[in-house]
């Protein structure tokens, strides 16, 4: 049976997935620069977690003891269980492999929290204290773009957010989307944007093959806001120009998909959406 904290994460990226124009990422009008993929594989890569969000729900919910780390683990080692189901939901094309990480580490914490009345993103980084020194340190096998990316610019990636607790979601993503008004479209776009504006995204650098590219991100989504956002002419032209450069440099902004994909979950959590 689903719980209402699965419910969430699955309406969190069945949300993230439907907003549109999102520049680098699918949507239902476009796959981006991601021609293996289009709305229909995310459905599908959505509805394909639904058991692995009850689980991380249920680890949340019966762990005891202080060390939350082992709470993680658990939570890992379904996620790669999770990973297969995916992958075959999806005939082997990888849609969520950044939201199981991530989102499943919201579930699982979101669960202890609520039995344990603790603080959501205190707990994240309690949960993944350690985790850049053991994945990228220590046990660095330069196999994903992540690892390499940590050797090359020191970047932690998804790592280090979550060792951080998130402060992405936390110190900026959550307050603009409870601030922000209009549609739910505009909302979730002028989110991802904000999220832009800071994120580091591995993906982005993977797909450029440089660093500087991140600048150029971070200056064009704080330029998009500065016109007003989706619900203005000049924001809305400035989104589909940002969307068509995109598209022409093959750009991916997954890891900003990936924290409003979080953001909008504890937003439905906490009933701001």
């Amino acid at each position: 049976m689903t719980n209402s904290i699965t419910q969430n994460a699955l309406r969190a990226l069945l949300y993230e997935v439907t907003t549109l124009p999102k520049p680098g990422l699918v949507d239902p009008a476009n796959p981006g620069p991601h021609p293996d993929m289009n709305i229909y594989t995310f459905i599908d890569s959505s509805l394909s977690l639904e058991h692995y969000f009850n689980k991380a729900t249920q680890i949340g919910q019966t762990f005891t003891g202080a060390d939350l780390p082992a709470m993680f683990t658990q939570l890992r080692q379904e996620g790669l269980l999770a990973e297969e189901e995916m992958l075959t939901a999806t005939n082997g094309v990888n849609t969520h492999k950044g939201a199981i990480f991530a989102l499943g580490i919201f579930v699982c914490a979101q669960s202890y929290c609520k039995k344990n009345q603790a603080e959501l993103f205190a707990t994240i980084a309690k949960m993944c204290h350690g985790l850049v020194e053991h994945d990228l340190e220590k046990n660095n096998q330069l196999q994903t773009a992540g690892e390499r990316e940590f050797q090359q610019y020191s970047i932690g990636g998804a790592r280090a957010q979550a060792e951080q607790g998130y402060p992405i979601v936390k110190k900026y993503a959550l307050p603009f989307l409870k601030q922000s008004t209009g549609t739910l479209q505009c909302r979730l776009l002028d989110t991802l944007m904000k999220i832009a504006t800071v994120t580091v995204d591995s993906n982005l650098i993977k797909r450029a093959g440089n660093y500087d590219v991140i600048n150029w991100l971070h200056s064009c989504a704080s330029q998009y806001l500065a016109l007003g956002g989706y619900a203005t002419v000049l924001g809305k032209k400035y989104l589909l120009k940002l969307n068509q450069i995109c598209l022409d440099h093959n750009y991916s902004l997954g890891g900003c998909a990936d924290l409003l994909i979080v953001t909008i979950f504890v937003a439905l959590e906490q009933g701001q959406l």
